[in-house]
């Protein structure tokens, strides 16, 4: 008699091509290299998510020290200053502020960094 496969190897198969499509060659068919890439893949993309909260955090803080640095103050101080008054405002919203309203974040430095 004739064996038939099973069912859920084939469907566990059908789902990791479905997950390696757009790889290119062997990558993408052959079992082992589509199961091993695609392993990679997902780690890769599971340490990026965190890697690109870094990034912005980064691209924020150049972008509100370049608008500091145009008043003719330092990151450092406004940040301590902004502390030491009390404003929550965070680096993203800091950085927004500083690329589409100029004026405003003018008006945060000096009452953040006024004696």
């Amino acid at each position: 008699m004739r064996v038939k496969r099973g069912k859920i190897g084939v469907r566990k198969k059908r789902k990791l091509h479905k997950l390696t499509k757009g790889y290119v060659g062997g990558r993408r068919n052959l079992l082992r290299a589509a199961m091993e890439t695609l392993d990679k893949g997902l780690a890769y993309a599971y340490r990026d998510r965190r890697v690109r909260k870094r990034e912005f955090r980064t691209l924020w803080i150049a972008r509100i020290n370049a608008a500091l640095r145009e008043r003719g103050y330092t990151y450092s101080r406004f940040i301590h200053a902004l502390s030491t008054k009390g404003v929550d405002l965070d680096r993203k919203v800091l950085a927004d502020i500083a690329v589409t309203d100029p004026k405003g974040f003018s008006y945060i430095v000096e009452a953040a960094l006024q004696s």
